[in-house]
């Protein structure tokens, strides 16, 4: 059967809009819509777990800990203090002078007897205790440290004061006391120059 041109042509033109649909089909509409819940209260809370019946361990104390380690570094700062303090009057002129009057003295001979020195101390590592302060600069040199000879030990006491800077020392005690209670007062004219040389 031969169709007209007109006809021919319309159909072809129908296919074609049928070929530009895609091959996989549209989903099909619900056929019955979510149920929607309306909250109009509060939400149930979820439950706790229930706590555990056996005692928590309790926690070690810090404090003493601390308080130890204060102690220890009070104690270590206070050791170096005073063995620095110490080196240097050991270290000082006065004290080397005043260690050279004492063996020269011949009261102090026949008292502790021969070979007068400075007491030593194990803690110090072998180096003497020297108490007391040495103030150039205020006018104040007040010592006393032990020492020993071949006889006997006893204690040296030195004093001395300067009223002004630029004034003379006034040296008011040098003496050593014996452990047996005897006392030697040494004679100022052997020392006049202790405390000025430094």
């Amino acid at each position: 059967m031969l169709l007209r041109p007109g006809f021919q042509s319309a159909r072809v033109l129908v296919r074609r809009s049928y070929a530009t649909t895609g091959g996989v089909p549209r989903p099909l509409p619900p056929r019955q819509q979510p149920a929607v819940e309306a909250l109009n209260a509060t939400a149930k809370p979820r439950p706790y777990p229930t706590r555990p019946t056996r005692e928590l361990p309790r926690p070690a104390r810090a404090w003493p800990i601390a308080a130890a380690v204060a102690v220890l570094g009070v104690g270590s700062w206070y050791a170096f203090l005073t063995y620095v303090t110490n080196q240097e009057k050991i270290s000082s002129s006065i004290f080397k002078q005043l260690m050279r009057t004492v063996r020269e003295d011949a009261e102090l001979d026949q008292l502790l007897g021969q070979g007068i020195r400075p007491q030593s101390e194990w803690w110090l590592n072998g180096d003497p205790r020297i108490h007391g302060n040495i103030r150039q600069l205020q006018g104040n040199v007040d010592l006393s440290f032990r020492v020993r000879g071949s006889k006997g030990t006893g204690t040296v006491y030195f004093t001395s004061v300067r009223k002004e800077k630029g004034d003379p020392y006034t040296i008011l005690r040098f003496r050593v006391i014996g452990d047996g209670g005897s006392v030697v007062n040494v004679p100022v004219h052997t020392h006049s120059d202790l405390v000025g040389a430094e």
